[in-house]
This record gives C-alpha cells, sequence and structure tokens, in this order.
C-alpha cells in the first residue's frame, strides 16, 4: 500500500474515522478490487486506537460487502460502491500488474523501500550517503554559477548534454579509461542504464553470469525482459575466471555483469590480478560484459585498481559509472562508455523512453566536474567514510564478536555480516524493525546468502550506527536461545 496517509475527522467516532478512510480509498479507486488493506495493528497504530475498534469498523464494512477476510492471509477488497450497482465486474487491476512487462520487486525489496522513507528508523539498510554529507553550500553555488549562464534549453541531443559527455570522458582518462563523448551516453542512474541495455541489447532468453551473491538478484530488470541469471562463486579477490568458462557452455546468448569495486552487497574489491584474467576470459571466449562501477570513487585506504574497462581494447566491456553514490541520487545522473554503435543504439531507446535526462541537472553535473569541486567532495566524503568504517568496526567487535563475523571492506557502504547462530533472518530483520531498525536480509541477494545481513555505514548516524549493532545484538541473542 505504500506509505499510508492517515486521514482523521476528529468529530467523529473513532471506529467510524476508520470506516470513512476505507471507504474513501476504495471510492477513489486507490485500493482496486483485489487489494490487500493495511493489518489490524496498522490500523490500530494508524489512528492511535485498540484492535476492537478496528475490529469493529472492519465488521462494519464487510456487512456492507466491501471487504473480506481469507484465512492466513488477511482482509482484500472485494467490491467498491460502483460494483455494488453494476452487474457487470471491472477490471482485475493485480492481474494487470501480474502481466505487466516489468515484474514487481520482491516483497521484501518492497516492504524495506517503503521503510526507508520512515525518518524514524536507524538506517543500516541505505545504500547511500548521509543527508550530513551532501554538500548543500556547494550544490547552491554551483547551481548559481548555472543560473548565471543559463539560455533556454530543451531537449539534449540524444546522447546527452555535449559539454557532460567531454567533462565525463577527461574523468574517465584520470583512471586509465578512453571514452570519447560520442562513445559516452548520459543516463538517469545506473538503474536505467541496465533497463536501456536488457531491452535493447539482449533478445529474450539470454543468461546474465554474475557474482553470488549479487545487487542484481534484487532487481527485476532482467528477469522482465525474459534473460535468466546464473551465479558465479566470489572469493576475497572477487569473480572467479574458473567457473566463467563452464557457465558459458550455456545455450543462447551470454553476458557478464560485475561490480568490482566494492561490490554490493559483501564489500569485496576485486584485486588487479583477477581483473586481468577476467578481460582475458572475455577476450578469449568473446563475451560481452558489463562493468558497474559506480562505487569506484568511495575508496577509503586506498585508490582501487584501474577498471576492467581500462585492460578492454576489443569493446567487450560496456562500463556504468554514477554520481548517485558519491554525490547525490537526487540529480539521476549516471552513464554508459562503450563501443559507438553500441552508445548509437542505446542513445535511440533512451530517446523513445524519456527525451533524455533533465537538462538542468547535466548541467549542474557538468560544472561539478569540470569546476574541481567533485575531487573537493570526494576527499570530504572518503575521511568522513573512514570514520563511519571505524565506529561500526568498533561496534561490530563490542556487541556481535561471538556472533558473527565480517570482512574489514576497502571502501564502499557495505559490511557483509555472516551470522553464527542458527535463526531466522526473516524473524530477525522483523524484530529488529519492530524496534527501530531496518536492516537488509542476505537473500534478496542471492537464496544461498540467507545467513547473512547487509549493513550500511554509509547514511545512519554514528549514534545510530553504534545504538542499532547494539539493539542487533540483543535480538540475535534473544532468538539464539529459544
Amino acid at each position: 500500500m505504500g506509505n499510508i496517509d492517515w486521514k482523521r475527522k476528529k468529530h467523529s467516532p473513532k471506529y467510524q474515522q476508520i470506516v470513512d478512510y476505507i471507504k474513501e480509498k476504495i471510492a477513489n479507486g486507490e485500493w482496486p478490487i483485489g487489494s490487500k488493506i493495511p493489518s489490524q495493528r496498522q490500523l490500530a497504530e494508524g489512528f492511535n486506537v485498540n484492535r476492537s475498534t478496528v475490529v469493529t469498523a472492519l465488521e462494519e464494512l464487510m456487512a456492507d460487502g466491501l471487504i473480506e477476510g481469507k484465512m492466513g492471509m488477511g482482509t482484500f477488497v472485494v467490491n467498491n460502491t460502483w460494483t455494488l450497482l453494476a452487474t457487470n465486474p471491472p477490471p482485475d487491476w493485480k492481474e494487470h500488474v501480474k502481466s505487466g512487462l516489468i515484474r514487481p520487486s520482491q516483497s521484501t525489496v518492497q516492504q524495506i523501500n517503503q521503510a526507508e522513507s520512515n525518518t524514524n528508523l536507524i538506517q543500516l539498510s541505505k545504500g547511500e550517503l548521509s543527508k550530513d554529507l551532501f554538500p548543500l553550500d556547494t550544490m547552491k553555488f554551483v547551481m548559481q554559477r548555472v543560473s548565471e549562464e543559463m539560455q533556454a534549453f530543451g531537449y539534449e541531443e540524444p546522447k546527452g548534454f555535449l559539454a557532460l559527455r567531454e567533462a565525463i570522458s577527461d574523468y574517465l582518462k584520470t583512471f586509465g579509461v578512453q571514452a570519447s563523448p560520442a562513445s559516452i551516453l548520459i543516463v538517469s542512474g545506473a538503474l536505467q542504464a541496465l533497463q536501456l541495455i536488457s531491452v535493447g541489447l539482449l533478445p529474450r532468453g539470454s543468461t546474465v553470469l554474475l557474482e553470488q551473491p549479487s545487487y542484481l538478484y534484487s532487481l527485476r530488470v532482467f528477469q522482465s525482459a525474459g534473460m535468466k541469471l546464473t551465479g558465479l562463486p566470489i572469493d576475497e579477490h572477487g569473480l572467479m575466471p574458473s567457473s566463467v568458462f563452464e557457465s558459458k557452455k550455456q545455450k543462447g546468448r551470454v553476458i557478464l555483469y560485475s561490480i568490482p569495486c566494492f561490490h554490493n552487497p559483501t564489500g569485496i574489491l576485486m584485486s588487479e590480478n583477477r581483473r586481468e584474467e577476467l578481460i582475458q576470459v572475455c577476450k578469449k571466449e568473446q563475451l560481452p560484459m558489463i562493468e558497474d562501477d559506480i562505487y569506484r570513487e568511495l575508496w577509503i585506504d586506498e585508490p582501487p585498481p584501474p577498471p576492467l574497462k581500462s585492460k578492454d581494447k576489443h569493446g567487450h566491456v560496456l562500463y556504468i559509472g554514477s554520481l548517485s553514490k558519491t554525490l547525490s541520487p537526487g540529480l539521476r545522473i549516471g552513464w554508459i562508455a562503450g563501443p559507438e554503435p553500441v552508445i548509437e543504439r542505446l542513445s535511440d531507446i533512451k530517446m523513445q523512453t524519456d527525451y533524455g535526462s533533465s537538462s538542468l541537472s547535466q548541467r549542474v553535473a557538468a560544472e561539478w566536474l569540470t569546476s574541481g569541486l567533485y575531487e573537493q567532495h570526494l576527499e570530504c566524503v572518503r575521511e568522513q567514510l573512514k570514520i563511519r568504517r571505524t565506529v561500526i568496526l568498533e561496534a561490530l567487535e563490542i556487541y556481535l564478536k561471538d556472533l558473527a563475523t565480517w570482512d574489514v571492506p576497502k571502501g564502499g557502504f557495505f559490511i557483509w555480516l555472516r551470522i553464527l547462530p542458527k535463526l531466522s533472518m526473516s524473524e530477525l530483520c522483523a524484530r529488529a524493525l519492530s524496534e527501530g531498525v531496518l536492516l537488509n536480509p542476505g537473500d534478496i541477494y542471492g537464496q544461498e546468502s540467507n545467513h547473512y545481513l547487509r549493513l550500511s555505514y554509509g547514511y545512519a548516524s554514528l549514534k545510530d550506527l553504534k545504538k542499532g549493532i547494539c539493539k542487533i545484538s540483543h535480538i540475535i541473542r534473544k532468538l539464539a536461545k529459544r
């Protein structure tokens, strides 16, 4: 149901407030036939009433024929005020949703996405920088500069604002990637890059090889396009190239997707030797590859090895970058660098999709990159991430030393926490949520990861990082005793 806006009519009885609220949602079509309504607990909390008041309201709605309870499943909308007067049933929107092109996210992922907007929770799930690290004053300065030079602008050329593509081309050269502005496409974040690739380059039935676990398992972008995800083993150096040979034997089109820098969710940094081995495999097997490098600049100890794309002399690698993790997800600016014919194809599809990313955001991004302010900002971000990493590692050592194992990340946001006691991760996450801590269970990144949690130290305050780890410790100890 998304975020619930509890509307109250103060002068009516409390049970009637609930009745009117649900009737309004049904009458407006916001809750179509087949929709599951909030639970009794949610309604009680939202209207600040006890369960008996909620039950009274629901019984009246059931008597009116608007809702119906299903044993063990919840309460659902079965009619609206129009269908009570008409003989022809309305469309079942649930079936339309299921049969759409884009598959819905996993229910767990949907719930996490909804909870991430709750500012009262300790956010150990968010893979983004804290608002405290947002360079507000500098952003105002940059936007002022852009506004002073602003002229009327309309749709950009298909590949994006030329000045931004030139700036990205120069920026990529600083870590060895040679990509002319003509071979760069501006996209609205890395997710759009993956969507364009999935519909524009890969036929249905293609196989996507990727690390197991992987962030990509928590999305439905490739599955929606009719593709199969095949997980490959990883170790402390990253994806194991030997596994690619066996998987390449699968029928149909096969591509490789990898997050080599500060991998999501494990935080692993692929070694330079492993990168060399992997690019040689791609070359030998004529295997196209997507390199998702959006965490590259979030290094803490030392700069990571050059991108796989920097070693690509044959056009095997499509390279994805973004400002969402380093500067602001709200800008919605990312890029794809690759062979020019491929970029032409993707830019055509993007124009059919949205007629180009925001002209204003592209100009702001160009100013950040060309002014030197972006590099200054990154230095501050790395300093703060180092502090945050120290705080969460100290908290883990104090509260979870005997309950979990973890590796020290060299950058990025994430710690991949393996829980030692045998217990339900879903129950652990549910208990944590009830105590105000939002977590990402490992199994959303692959079924084999059901003893793991992905912890983020990028977003929560330092105080909340300590508090959140302490609460997790108490919950695990309680569950382990049962």
